[in-house]
C-alpha cells in the first residue's frame, strides 16, 4: 500500500496532538513533575556561554597567530 504525503502528515499530526493531550493531562494530575529549576537553567546557560566564549577566543588567537605558529 502506497502512503501519500497527506496520509503521513495526518498520522504525524494525530500522534503529536495525542502526545500533547497526554502531556497536558499528566500536568494537570501532577503539577509538580520535577521540572528543571530556574537556577539550573541559568547555570547551564552560563556554562555553555562561557564555553562558547573560550572556544571563540582560542579560534581568534589561532587565526591571528597562525602564520607564526606554523613554524613550531
Amino acid at each position: 500500500m502506497k502512503h501519500t504525503t497527506a496520509v503521513r502528515t495526518r498520522r504525524a499530526v494525530i500522534r503529536l496532538t495525542t502526545r500533547l493531550r497526554e502531556g497536558l493531562e499528566e500536568a494537570s494530575r501532577r503539577p509538580d513533575r520535577g521540572d528543571i529549576s530556574t537556577t539550573t537553567v541559568i547555570i547551564w546557560v552560563a556554562a555553555v556561554t562561557g564555553a562558547v566564549l573560550i572556544a571563540g577566543s582560542i579560534a581568534l588567537v589561532l587565526a591571528k597567530y597562525n602564520s607564526q605558529l606554523s613554524g613550531l
